[in-house]
């Protein structure tokens, strides 16, 4: 038997170390940066509410039947959005400067076109009142800001360092596909969302039943207190959570409710499906959405639908801290509450 001296082992395993630094630093690098992803088998479910919030776009409940399909444990977080731009040198909707020509597409006739300082990148930030306001007009809590971004989602002078494990967020419909395209996944349609967020469980208010706080406790980042000036964080946060916060739901998702507003394929439309594809049917399979969008209270934007809620939502606002919660957000706007997570199909 051969004996090695004390010296010349740790000698040995000092080389070792160093000739594996890198690989030792792409294994960590990759458990924090590779989300994992949970099988949803697939069956049928009732989609939607036969009550809903101050939108009443959920309305009524369809059947639907899905297949299965492979979901993100979590949203996407900063450090894996980062990852993706750093890989592919991607630069976000919010970063770039705003183009005139596509702006007023979506625009009423005769908009005027706005100062080359007011086409500068930026992004929609919550920015909450210091007093009590008419729940009238959202523009009352979000404003314009330059600067914001991804990188730093509540203007130029905040950042991520230290959110790493956060979900990204100030993502638009063309960034978030950017992503999934990347990672070789797809965004989920709503139908797939909302049947994840579910759990399994039929006709519930909430993911967890239909009890908001069941005992008293916490099962998701929402907004309590008086919206939209006074956040209590009964919850533990002011505004977004890292994710893994709360706990998983049933199929073992986490965060389907409440933190962020995730995005989904479908485009957005009021009421939720088109009378010729769904509500003729008894059992509609697999769907994906109209074929184009339809805001009656802002009939030029392109939408897609946005589930689940954020930290935003509020019993006293739009509650849509649930499985049938959900909003539409033009394509090419990002927002301090919106990120999304990626499916792939079983194939």
């Amino acid at each position: 038997m051969i004996k090695i001296s004390t010296s010349i082992f740790v000698f040995i395993m000092l080389l070792f170390v160093s000739n594996n630094k890198n690989k030792i630093e792409s294994v960590i690098q990759n458990k924090i940066e590779t989300p994992k992803m949970i099988w949803i088998k697939g069956g049928t479910f009732s989609m939607g509410s036969d009550k809903q919030s101050n939108t009443n776009d959920a309305l009524p409940y369809q059947f639907v039947k899905i297949d299965g399909y492979w979901m993100d444990e979590t949203e996407v977080t900063n450090a894996q959005f980062e990852k993706f731009c750093n890989e592919t040198g991607y630069v976000t909707v919010a970063e770039r400067k705003i183009n005139w020509e596509e702006l007023k597409k979506i625009l009423p006739p005769g908009t005027p076109k706005p100062s080359e300082e007011d086409l500068e990148p930026g992004s929609l930030i919550y920015s909450p009142p210091t007093n009590p306001v008419p729940l009238d007009s959202n523009t009352r809590w979000w404003k314009w800001c330059k600067g914001a971004n991804w990188k730093h989602p509540f203007g130029p002078d905040s950042s991520i360092k230290g959110k790493e494990n956060y979900p990204v967020v100030q993502i638009a419909f063309e960034d978030a596909q950017a992503y999934a395209k990347w990672a070789k996944k797809r965004l989920p349609t709503e139908a797939e969302w909302e049947f994840a967020a579910r759990g399994g469980m039929q006709q519930k208010q909430y993911a967890w039943g239909d009890e908001l706080n069941p005992k008293g406790g916490y099962l998701a980042n929402y907004f309590q207190g008086d919206f939209p000036y006074n956040n209590t964080q009964s919850d533990g946060f002011l505004l977004s959570a890292p994710v893994k916060s709360f706990p998983k739901n049933n199929y073992g998702l986490y965060d389907m409710i409440g933190n962020v507003w995730e995005l989904c394929a479908d485009f957005y439309e009021v009421p939720k499906f088109c009378q010729s594809c769904c509500h003729s049917a008894p059992i509609s399979k697999n769907p994906s959405g109209p074929m184009k969008t339809f805001d009656p209270f802002d009939p030029n934007a392109i939408k897609h639908v946005i589930k689940g809620g954020s930290y935003l939502c509020s019993l006293e606002y739009c509650s849509n801290f649930k499985p049938s919660g959900r909003q539409g957000i033009s394509y090419d706007s990002g927002m301090s509450h919106i990120g999304f997570r990626c499916v792939k199909s079983k194939k």
